[in-house]
């Protein structure tokens, strides 16, 4: 039987060919000292290393079987369930939903056993949690607030305002039987209300950052409630984890052949790098990956700007400046070998659209050589092409996937001498936000924030 460390390939021929054999030699020798300072938490942030060994932790622990069981008791009884988080608080579940589930689930009618699962505190839009309230009126429905303090704005505004509604509504033992919280061990406003309230509660672990912490109860319980195998996706990821922490030829696994090409191609021309899957399933994954690399490198001027794409939609919009704009990208393609479902074109007596040419195919086939084309053009147009192969799109694939990305993004940001698992830059924003809102103990900045506004 194949294992999860044996699910995802690389193939880095169509990149590396347009960058020098010297730059690439150089970031290999770098990429092993970058590997060596991640495995001896020798590096800054090795705080946050905690994310390197966790599947294996969570499938020991037996923390599915806990998850599962809160899982099934809000399944069978909520039509709707309100995930509430944002960034690494809902991105990754989210985007495991999305590759693994129907892409009309949500246009489906939910029932007890097998409701939808929704988002909110992601933004700020009022029309938004109106419309969100407004479709859960006379609905039954439960709330997993995700939070590590249980005060960042967005999140903690939906959540008053959902969790006012549901105790108002069917009253407050029920709102206990339907919310729970994921949130830190022992500090912050959203432990303590749960203490309180005598929610249902899960851990976020204290060495695992937001935007690695799929893999924690932040991900795997909205997963779950989606009605996926987290076990699966769990050994994927431990399989995976094996391999990078006893391989002795690293350089041959696939998280560091892709960071070596995507910090060689940095090195030498590069300035933005875009993910494109070729299935619309995976565009979820995309904006997970655009989180996980932009806030791990986008630091100190330093960083390629990631961007995220489904193919072939996008190819009619951005295919052009990719083929022919600045050659200053780094093009990733996500390739699956075998779909789901197997769709055949049929043949056409008439033929007025001229498609019998492909009556009998699959569309499957005709996808790869979109796929295959779009490469040779790229290629010839003079974009480095990186290609991650999956077999199929399944929980132990995309668990695999996952963790792969996570370590190639630990070694890329130590290759680039930076800390990969901070953010300082996201707190400023919000700095801005508290002082223009009045909140107390701002009221210096606000000054200074209206005074800006107002030249």
């Amino acid at each position: 039987m194949k294992t999860a460390a044996s699910l995802i390939k690389i193939d880095t021929t169509h990149a590396q060919a347009h960058l020098s054999a010297e730059t690439i030699r150089q970031a290999e020798q770098d990429a092993l000292a970058a590997i060596q300072t991640l495995h001896t938490g020798s590096g800054v942030g090795n705080d946050f290393l905690g994310w390197l060994t966790l599947p294996e932790e969570m499938l020991e622990r037996d923390l599915c079987k806990e998850v599962q069981t809160v899982a099934d008791k809000l399944r069978h009884e909520c039509l709707y369930i309100i995930c509430i988080g944002i960034g690494g608080s809902y991105l990754g579940g989210k985007a495991v939903m999305e590759a693994l589930g129907d892409h009309f689930s949500t246009h489906r009618k939910p029932d007890l056993g097998r409701p939808q699962v929704l988002f909110a505190g992601n933004n700020i839009s009022s029309d938004y949690l109106h419309d969100l309230m407004d479709l859960v009126v006379d609905k039954p429905f439960g709330i997993v607030n995700i939070s590590k303090s249980g005060t960042t704005t967005e999140p903690a505004i939906a959540f008053r305002m959902l969790s006012q509604y549901l105790v108002a509504r069917d009253g407050q033992e029920v709102a206990k039987r339907r919310i729970v919280a994921i949130t830190d061990k022992k500090r912050g406003a959203l432990r303590r209300l749960a203490d309180e309230q005598g929610y249902d509660t899960f851990v976020i672990p204290d060495n695992v950052g937001g935007r690695f912490s799929v893999l924690t109860p932040v991900g795997l319980l909205p997963i779950a409630l989606a009605g996926f195998d987290i076990e699966a996706l769990l050994q994927g990821a431990s399989d995976t984890a094996l391999l990078y922490s006893s391989t002795e030829h690293p350089l041959e696994t696939p998280a560091v052949q892709y960071a070596v090409t995507r910090q060689a191609a940095y090195r030498e021309r590069a300035v933005s790098e875009v993910l494109v899957a070729f299935e619309p399933r995976l565009s979820a994954i995309g904006q997970w990956w655009m989180q996980l690399f932009g806030e791990s490198e986008g630091k100190e001027g330093k960083g390629l700007l990631p961007l995220s794409l489904t193919y072939t939609t996008d190819l009619h919009s951005m295919g052009q400046w990719i083929q022919q704009g600045p050659h200053n990208i780094l093009e990733t393609m996500i390739v699956v070998d075998t779909p789901r479902d197997t769709i055949t074109i049929p043949t056409d007596e008439q033929n007025l659209d001229g498609l019998n040419y492909l009556a009998g195919e699959t569309m499957h086939y005709v996808n790869e050589q979109a796929h295959l084309g779009t490469l040779l053009a790229h290629e010839d147009g003079g974009v480095p092409v990186l290609q991650l192969q999956l077999p199929q799109i399944d929980a132990r694939t995309i668990g695999a996937f996952i963790y792969t990305m996570e370590y190639a993004v630990a070694v890329s940001g130590y290759m680039m001498g930076i800390n990969p698992f901070d953010q300082p830059g996201v707190e400023d924003y919000k700095r801005n936000m508290f002082a223009l809102l009045a909140k107390p103990g701002f009221e210096s900045e606000t000054k200074v924030m209206r005074q800006r506004l107002n030249k």
